[in-house]
């Protein structure tokens, strides 16, 4: 996947929160159009890696390793790359406000 591709993120704990968040809602709320675009992080793999640099340092970085997968590629390259999460938004629903946020979850979550 080039490193230039946007894609927007949540981690699994906004996800939970998103889940959550709707089970509690009042339905009246959300009107008669019931899907939402949740909100999230939209950053390409190179802001990926930068943020991963500025949380956990040149060690998980020099991990990574570019091998283009071109079955995952035909799946993500037509996927949208910005949309509005304004419904969400106005709904309450809330997620990462950056990439940085997300893998500082993912360490507080996943590896404590």
């Amino acid at each position: 996947m080039p490193r230039s591709v946007l894609h927007t993120h949540a981690s699994p704990r906004s996800a939970v929160g998103f889940l959550i968040h709707a089970a509690e809602i009042d339905g009246g709320k959300v009107g008669p159009r019931r899907n939402l675009t949740m909100p999230g992080v939209a950053v390409t793999v190179g802001e990926q890696i930068e943020a991963l640099r500025r949380v956990a340092g040149e060690g998980p970085v020099r991990l990574i390793r570019e091998a283009p997968d071109e079955a995952v590629w035909a799946i993500v390259q037509n996927w949208p790359t910005r949309f509005s999460a304004e419904r969400a938004h106005a709904l309450g629903f809330r997620a990462e406000q950056n990439f940085d946020d997300i893998i500082r979850a993912h360490i507080e979550d996943e590896l404590a």
